[in-house]
């Protein structure tokens, strides 16, 4: 009789359990009919596209996207929760459901689309230059002899210096932060990475009318969100809530209000599943 009772409060205890995990929290997208909350990842230090403010709010291109999708899938602002992503480790969150999805600058590869699905693209952005307001530094070979600053490791740079410009010096920082303020000071003359990346950071107000982007276009970057591998569904979901964003006008008021004081001269908006080569 005892061994009964025992294994009688064990099973109550754990429909306990059962059923509170059951009424608890984790990503979902089900919306807040359970106010539950949904994890989106972004970029907490990109000026113009996922940044964290003093104040602890968030701004930018990606932040206002990933906004407008989690409303469309049912959920408030105050539901969202931004997860700071770094690129190296955005499959990773994907894969372990640390996130529900991504909007980081995340660029749909064919590498990438073996470990993730993407909705989209919601933004056609280039590899560009960025460079003071009275630069003479209007083609890639213009760089031959000129300094070049991009983040260690960068595949931009690479790019500058393998098939535009050999004899560019390049120069390495650990953020784009420090190759801006260089080129301000003129240790540099041109910064490179995507042109959003530099509009976003043209646009902050301590450099407002300094610099221009070169307008040159070294490559094609076709942003998506990232979801977990298979989840099709939401894909789907996703896909929807960006084609409303656009039709509705929302698309390009975000644009305008992240990147307008860089005269940001932005593609129109992709077509879903439509990738630039």
């Amino acid at each position: 009789m005892k061994l009964r009772k025992v294994t009688a409060a064990s099973a109550a205890v754990l429909a306990l359990t059962v059923g509170a995990t059951a009424c608890g929290g984790g990503n979902s997208d089900s919306g807040s009919s359970g106010g539950k909350k949904i994890k989106i990842g972004i970029k907490f230090d990109q000026p113009g596209l996922g940044l964290k403010q003093p104040d602890g709010s968030y701004a930018g291109f990606d932040v206002d996207v990933a906004t407008y999708v989690a409303k469309q899938l049912g959920y408030t602002p105050d539901q969202i929760q931004f997860v700071e992503t770094q690129s190296a480790d955005r499959e990773n969150a994907l894969q372990r459901g640390d996130v529900k999805f991504i909007a980081a600058t995340y660029s749909i590869t064919p590498e990438r689309q073996q470990k993730v699905d993407f909705a989209g693209p919601y933004l056609l952005a280039h590899q560009d230059l960025l460079v003071k307001k009275d630069s003479k530094i209007s083609k890639g070979t213009d760089l031959n002899g000129k300094n070049l600053c991009s983040v260690t490791g960068s595949t931009s740079a690479q790019n500058v210096q393998k098939t535009i410009a050999p004899k560019a010096n390049l120069k390495q920082n650990s953020t784009y932060s420090e190759c801006i303020a260089s080129l301000q000071s003129g240790a540099v003359d041109a910064v490179t990475t995507d042109d959003s990346i530099l509009a976003g950071y043209a646009s902050q107000a301590k450099y407002k009318g300094q610099f221009k982007l070169a307008g040159l276009k070294l490559s094609n970057e076709n942003y998506g969100i990232g979801v977990k591998k298979g989840d099709k569904a939401l894909v789907d979901k996703i896909n929807k809530a960006l084609e409303k964003m656009v039709s509705d006008g929302s698309w390009q008021k975000a644009v305008d209000k992240n990147f307008g004081p860089a005269d940001y001269k932005n593609e129109k908006a992709p077509q879903i599943g439509n990738i630039v080569k």
